[in-house]
């Protein structure tokens, strides 16, 4: 009998482990990239001897297929995803495909939000490891939900950070443990700049769930809550409201509080991440005192408030990961000092009004690093200095130039990188090195 086609458009990432892994669930696989695809996971299927293409799509072939898995980053509107769905073919997220092979009686904790994923995700993997839980995170960081599966033997819990792309490709999709931690204007060239198609997106991490699982959203009546009556669900739905459950480096999880004092988790923005990451574990069994411990011991990301150790006198910040207007604004609010802030790069449309109340009176000089800063000098042209770059290292050495002892330097760009660089980990690294360079 011959084996089921599959094929999986985009060679990246997530595209060569959803090919390995159908390949290892008995498909027929064939990838095809309308790029040059990437190196590294074209030698992978090479090894797995795995069928693919480069440089566009042969359509015949992909119209074989009984179901497609389509990388996140190719839209709906993209003239091969059109014809397959013409023709019926069902297409999927890795997501999704990756979900058909799990095992039933492992936990999943799916969590999704405009800001505040990565942390949440690697905060909640983090209290959960510290406290013995066999446990692994990935989805749209790190390894792929695929990959996870691949190359890991087999666990207790998969805590998935998920973006709007990959749950837009979902269809049986179920997380025991579901969380939008909020929803604010980004991606929206995607969904025809309507920010409630966008929250409609998000909110499909809840449409499988069932009356035992769980959906934890922001206490948000102005966009989450109309999404959510949308997107009607089965869960339980617990809202989180940082308002009434954060005071200072205090969090309050119904009866008990825990402290962020001693930890390196600061800013509001990261104390509503560790209240979402709290919540989790308590409900997957977590003691208070593992919880604390761990919250102690914690260390964020890079890219994402990251202190750069220096002996200047000025403390450094990587925040590459804010490519949105409202990542930055968290990201600002936690500034308590003077500030050099570098922003800028590729604008998705952004409004930068928000950003006055924490720019005034705290950042005496805006740095922008992007090919066209028009936009951002304009809007913040009463500052007392705006100067204009074209590198990392023009960036750092313009901020060393005018930052005084005691300044804070923050690279919060609240837009994409892809104008100078080949994404906001290659921007931060950049950043990274060029201040050591400086430091040392």
């Amino acid at each position: 009998m011959s084996k089921p086609h599959l094929v999986v458009l985009g060679a990246g990432e997530s595209g060569a482990s959803a090919a390995r892994l159908g390949q290892q669930q008995g498909y027929d696989v064939f990838v095809s990239d309308f790029g040059a695809g990437s190196e590294r996971y074209l030698a992978e299927l090479d090894e797995a001897g795995i069928a693919y293409e480069t440089g566009g799509h042969t359509l015949d072939r992909v119209l074989q297929a009984e179901v497609v898995v389509k990388s996140p980053g190719i839209p709906d509107t993209a003239p091969v995803v059109k014809a397959i769905l013409g023709a019926g073919i069902p297409v999927v997220s890795e997501i999704e495909f990756a979900f058909r092979y799990v095992h039933p009686e492992a936990t999943i904790v799916g969590i999704t939000g405009s800001n505040g994923k990565t942390t949440t995700t690697l905060l909640t993997h983090f209290l959960l490891q510290e406290a013995g839980e066999k446990a692994v995170a990935g989805g749209n960081l790190g390894d792929s939900f695929a990959r996870l599966l691949l190359d890991h033997e087999p666990q207790d819990i998969y805590v998935l950070e998920l973006s709007s792309f990959q749950l837009d490709g979902i269809v049986d999709f179920r997380p025991d443990i579901a969380v939008v931690l909020n929803i604010t204007p980004d991606h929206l060239d995607r969904y025809g700049y309507e920010l409630d198609r966008y929250a409609d997106s998000k909110l499909r991490i809840g449409r499988n769930q069932r009356s035992v699982d769980h959906l934890l959203v922001l206490q948000d009546d102005k966009t989450l809550a109309p999404a959510l009556r949308r997107n009607p669900t089965r869960a339980r739905v617990t809202t989180i409201d940082p308002d009434r459950d954060i005071q200072g480096t205090t969090l309050r999880v119904d009866d008990d509080t825990f402290s962020l004092h001693t930890g390196r988790l600061t800013g509001r923005h990261n104390a509503m991440n560790a209240l979402f990451a709290v919540r989790i574990a308590r409900l997957l069994t977590v003691s208070d005192e593992e919880i604390q411990l761990a919250l102690d011991n914690f260390r964020p990301a890079p890219h994402r408030m990251e202190v750069i150790p220096t002996a200047d006198g000025r403390t450094w910040i990587n925040d590459s990961k804010a490519t949105n207007v409202d990542s930055t604004y968290f990201a600002l609010e936690a500034m308590d000092g003077p500030t050099v802030w570098i922003a800028g790069g590729t604008d998705k449309g952004n409004d930068y009004e928000p950003l006055r109340e924490v720019v005034d009176g705290k950042v005496h000089t805006l740095i922008c690093l992007g090919q066209d800063n028009e936009k951002l000098r304009t809007a913040f042209a009463d500052l007392e200095r705006v100067v204009e770059c074209r590198s990392a290292r023009e960036a750092v050495e313009l901020a060393d130039r005018y930052a005084r002892a005691g300044d804070r330097i923050l690279l919060s760009p609240a837009c994409a990188s892809f104008d100078l660089f080949k994404n906001y980990v290659d921007r931060g690294d950049q950043f990274r090195a060029c201040v050591q360079t400086i430091a040392a």
